[in-house]
């Protein structure tokens, strides 16, 4: 049975990324970090509940990808759970050619070192998901952060709004 959404389409690119790490199977990948005590897929969901099965798949597999990388820092870490990202684009789609999942991963390692001062996040009109994520980014980064990060939300709509009304 299919784990996510176009799992056909992306499975043969995805197993070549885990390979080069001796991993198996996409599920292997939980494994290896449940291993170290992170169930990825429940805490991709915390952060955001709307998101769709492949992007929890997505990071769990970057997780496994750093684990097995031995990253000890978590902007390592963010570079190599780009690569977990990468993997699911669909092959020859924008996201793929625009190699947005290293974009996500290299993001994240810089919002996590510490020359970076401030996140300035433009949103599209609806965007409930993108403001979920930046506000899950602002503050897990600062947890291994010496200076905090300082975060600006911009251009959000009315449900994205409510999220920050929230916090």
């Amino acid at each position: 049975m299919a784990l996510f959404e176009s799992y056909e389409r992306r499975e043969k690119q995805i197993l070549a990324v885990i390979n080069q790490y001796g991993i198996n199977t996409i599920e292997e990948c939980a494994d290896v970090c449940k291993a170290k005590g992170l169930d990825i897929y429940k805490l991709v969901e915390g952060i955001q509940p709307i998101c769709f099965e492949n992007a929890k798949w997505a990071y769990t597999v970057g997780c496994a990808i750093a684990i097995k990388k031995g990253c000890t820092r978590a902007a390592d870490a963010a570079a190599a759970i780009g690569e977990g990202l990468q993997a699911f684009c669909i092959p020859g789609s924008v996201a793929d050619q625009r190699k947005v999942g290293l974009g996500h991963g290299n993001l994240g390692k810089m919002l996590l070192e510490e020359d970076t001062e401030c996140f300035a996040f433009l949103a599209g009109h609806e965007s409930f998901a993108a403001a979920e994520g930046a506000i899950g980014i602002a503050e897990k980064a600062n947890k291994v952060r010496k200076k905090p990060l300082r975060v600006i939300l911009n251009g959000l709509g009315k449900d994205a709004a409510q999220i920050i009304s929230r916090i």
